[in-house]
């Protein structure tokens, strides 16, 4: 497994075309590999995110079982004229061997957080929805439900502490809460059609369940639209207070 960050150039008009559609970065960065991991729900998959970075730029993460070679994202969205290769990757596997029950991690996770339900105007016997949730407090309440069978549990804040901007007692805050709506497929296309999704950011502390687990986690994804830079949850050590 491989952990690779690219710094995005939001200067250059590719950038801000990959960017704008979740579609075109998801092509782009299949394109950095030769062939693709089976989707069988097995083997861990192509996981890619992409976070505010300072000055107005962005930094891609991904996670791979294939080293990837990003030089055509150089070309289109980095900075081509720099000697360094444009990209930085990491052995990922060595980080999540060394994973055990009762750490604890900071963790950022982009995630399409999603329930199925019957609208007002559907007919008896109708079929679910599926429905995006829109407030933070049922969008944590969606990533509390998944913890366990996703071998975490989060932090809760300690007794006497102020909670969370959320007013929730978990160690878990929610923002970039962006609905948004994009073209799939090309102009010619039979299969065009608009995509629309909420994507949303957690930032919070975890501890270690089962390591399993946690590790399919991180190399699988968590929830839905992950082909649309969902689904990719990162760790970051724990400052001691």
């Amino acid at each position: 497994m491989y952990l690779t960050r690219f710094p995005i150039n939001t200067a250059r008009s590719g950038a801000r075309r990959l960017l704008a559609s979740p579609h075109l970065m998801h092509g782009a960065i299949n394109m950095a590999f030769p062939t693709l991991p089976q989707r069988d729900g097995q083997a861990p998959r192509v996981l890619w995110r992409l976070d505010p970075a300072p000055a107005g730029r962005a930094d891609l993460f991904l996670v791979s079982p294939q080293r990837p070679d990003l030089t055509h994202l150089v070309e289109q969205a980095g900075w081509p004229a720099l000697d360094q290769p444009g990209w930085t990757t990491f052995a990922y596997g060595e980080f999540l061997d060394c994973l055990a029950v009762g750490d604890t991690w900071g963790f950022r996770l982009t995630a399409n957080p999603v329930h199925y339900i019957h609208q007002p105007q559907d007919v008896e016997g109708a079929p679910t929805k599926r429905t995006a949730h829109v407030t933070p407090r049922h969008q944590i309440g969606w990533l509390l439900k998944r913890q366990e069978h996703a071998g975490f549990e989060i932090a809760r804040t300690p007794t006497g502490q102020q909670l969370t901007e959320h007013g929730h007692e978990h160690q878990v805050v929610v923002h970039n809460r962006l609905p948004q709506a994009f073209r799939k497929g090309g102009a010619t296309s039979p299969e065009r059609y608009d995509v629309r999704l909420t994507r949303v950011t957690f930032d919070g502390r975890l501890r270690i369940t089962d390591t399993d687990v946690f590790r399919r986690t991180l190399t699988h994804g968590m929830g839905k639209a992950k082909a649309y830079g969902c689904g990719l949850m990162t760790l970051t050590p724990v400052r001691a207070t």
